[in-house]
């Protein structure tokens, strides 16, 4: 029995609104990611080291890391924790998409692909834009599985890409 319905292919196409991330590229926090992936790049901490970019920059994946929840919004975690049929997984909603009607779903990372077209500057405000571009079955030899495919743009307050990215989202009973 097949475990994509129409219900969840519907969602094949849906887009969010670009959003901007809560805080702008900061110092300290680029500071702080640089030394968590043990890249101590000068262009990450001054504008001099950074000149060829227009500036300090923030490493190249940091825009993807920027999208938290501000403070005094609500949580979703919180908001469902007594909705006894919420498995804790939100899927989606992080990226301003609909969530898919795939609840009791084990949830696995299928990886992700990259483009990059130029880095963050200290300052700039980072939006994000989703989409789902693809949803599709597959039999494994553990059985079938739904693969989401969710496509994200990073630009920045002028409309400049940033990066894309492509991860790919593995849920299976």
């Amino acid at each position: 029995m097949p475990l994509l319905t129409d219900e969840v292919r519907k969602h094949i196409g849906a887009e969010s609104a670009p959003f901007p991330a809560c805080d702008p590229v900061e110092k300290g926090a680029v500071r702080r990611y640089a030394q968590a992936i043990m890249d101590p790049d000068p262009a990450y901490a001054s504008d001099e080291a950074g000149a060829r970019y227009g500036g300090a920059v923030a490493p190249p994946l940091y825009p993807a890391f920027m999208f938290r929840t501000p403070f005094g919004a609500p949580d979703v975690l919180t908001e469902r924790a007594h909705d006894p049929d919420f498995d804790g997984l939100v899927m989606g909603v992080r990226d301003g998409l609909p969530e898919l009607p795939l609840h009791g779903f084990a949830l696995l990372n299928g990886g992700a692909e990259v483009e990059f077209y130029r880095y963050a500057r200290h300052g700039e405000t980072v939006f994000q834009k989703s989409r789902y571009a693809d949803i599709y079955e597959r039999e494994t030899r553990a059985g079938p599985m739904i693969f989401v495919v969710i496509e994200t743009e990073y630009t920045n307050g002028a409309g400049e890409l940033l990066m894309r990215a492509r991860k790919t989202i593995i849920r299976r009973k």
